[in-house]
Parts: structure tokens; C-alpha cells; sequence
């Protein structure tokens, strides 16, 4: 009986958050009308949006928003990065504070709630980054030291395909580097897009295509009738990169293919 009573209040409250934050939001006629895209990123998430050298925000995921705004606006340069951090991805579109959010977001369940989600513009999954010479392929990990992202999924699905493999937990992509130069992990397991930047950065690392999951990186967007015209333009904008053929040679030009 509390269970279904804490589900009943949860659902009740994530409706009403949806509601006053779907009334914030603007639609397709204000985004025209102000001139510019408001888009929320991760500038830190080599190849999919990072900046390069000379500080200019580059990768996949600025190319799809540049590109969107040239549908929408009718300019591709009608963009407004917001950079925001993996946690507040979510609240800056819940918000109003960003229109649509295109920062390495997967659609889940849990987030289908909150905020609406585009057709896909990259399939991301699980796959594992190392240097050490003694392991070729993902079958050379059967009892390797993995090193894994705590309280990730990541754990679950390495440890279903490698039951007999020695998991170490990391706080983050950078002590899992650390802990790979130091040679106490023999491998790493985290997102397709991430370890290819890592191996962009650090060609000395090899990147192991395991295709142990996938998770389908949309944009997001606000939930309501109202912003159905929205909805409706990414999705057809995402459908005719995708049969042009611009979605996947953006892609393989980032290295992501």
C-alpha cells in the first residue's frame, strides 16, 4: 500500500512539473520570432561536442544543432549554446532555459516522463578502450581487470558477457585513465562516443568494438500539444539527414562510425 502510494505521489508530482515547465517553454513561433536556437550542451564529450584549440565548440552534436537551427531559423549560425552539465541537461529544457537539449542524451523510460524525445541521430553503446598489448580482441577479456564507471549500467552489462572478469570501480573517465596508465586496470569499459574521443586524444589507446548495448542519443525537447509543431520539424529535419546520407557522413567524419 505505501509503495503504490509513493508511486501514485511521484507520478503526480512529475505531471505537475511537466505542466507549469511545458508552459515555460517556448514553441516553434517563438523560437522564429526570437531569431536564434537555444540548445543546451556538453562541451565536454570529445567527439560528440568539445572545443578545439582555438576555443570554437566542435563536434557532431554542434554540427546537428547548427544544422537544426538552419531548418528552423533558416540560419545555421542562429544558435545559442548553453553549457550545462549531465545533471542539469534535463532541467534546462524542463526549465525554458534551453529550447531543445542535444548532449549525449539516450531516451529512457524515466526521461520519456519529463521531456520528449526526437528520432535518434546516433546509435552510442558500451565498448572498452586499452594499450596493453596482450589484449587483441573482447574475447581477451574474459578475465581481464575491467575498470567501470560506479553505479553505472555499464557494471550489469559487462559483468552478464564477462562473468569471470575482475571489475574495478572508478569515479570517473579520468581516474579510469589513471588507473590504466598505472597499468592496475587492463581495460575500460564506457559509452562508443566518449572512448573514441579518448582514443582521438590518446593514440596510443586501441578502442575494442564490443556492441554490448545501445543506447539511442536523441534530442530532447518539451513535453505538450503545444510544442507538437516542434516535435514534428526535428523529427522530419533528423528523417532527411538520415536519407541524404548528411547524418552518417557527419558522423563517419567525427570517427564515430
Amino acid at each position: 500500500m505505501m509503495h503504490r502510494l509513493l508511486r501514485t505521489s511521484i507520478a503526480a508530482l512529475s505531471t505537475t512539473f511537466i505542466a507549469s515547465s511545458a508552459a515555460i517553454a517556448a514553441d516553434l513561433e517563438e523560437i522564429r520570432a526570437r531569431g536564434r536556437l537555444i540548445v543546451a550542451i556538453n562541451d565536454d564529450a570529445r567527439p560528440l561536442a568539445f572545443r578545439d584549440e582555438g576555443g570554437e565548440l566542435r563536434g557532431l552534436e554542434i554540427d546537428v544543432a547548427r544544422h537544426l537551427a538552419e531548418t528552423l531559423i533558416g540560419d545555421r549560425q542562429a544558435v545559442e549554446f548553453l553549457n550545462v552539465s549531465n545533471r542539469e541537461r534535463l532541467g534546462a529544457v524542463l526549465e525554458g532555459d534551453a529550447d531543445v537539449a542535444i548532449a549525449r542524451l539516450s531516451a529512457t523510460p524515466p526521461r520519456s516522463r519529463l521531456v520528449a524525445f526526437s528520432n535518434y541521430y546516433y546509435l552510442d553503446g558500451t565498448d572498452f578502450v586499452t594499450r596493453n598489448t596482450e589484449i587483441a580482441a573482447v574475447s581477451d577479456l574474459r578475465r581481464a581487470r575491467i575498470a567501470v564507471l560506479e553505479n553505472s549500467d555499464t557494471i550489469a552489462i559487462v559483468r552478464y558477457r564477462f562473468p569471470n572478469a575482475d571489475l574495478v570501480g572508478v569515479s570517473s573517465y579520468q581516474a579510469a585513465f589513471d588507473l590504466l596508465e598505472s597499468e592496475a586496470a587492463d581495460a575500460f569499459a564506457g559509452d562508443r562516443s566518449i572512448l573514441t574521443g579518448w582514443v582521438q586524444e590518446h593514440p596510443e589507446y586501441r578502442r575494442l568494438d564490443a556492441q554490448l548495448s545501445v543506447a539511442a542519443l536523441c534530442v530532447a525537447m518539451p513535453k505538450g500539444l503545444q510544442h507538437a509543431r516542434l516535435h514534428q520539424s526535428v523529427n522530419q529535419a533528423i528523417a532527411r539527414w538520415q536519407s541524404s546520407e548528411w547524418l552518417r557522413d557527419t558522423t563517419r567524419r567525427w570517427g564515430l562510425l
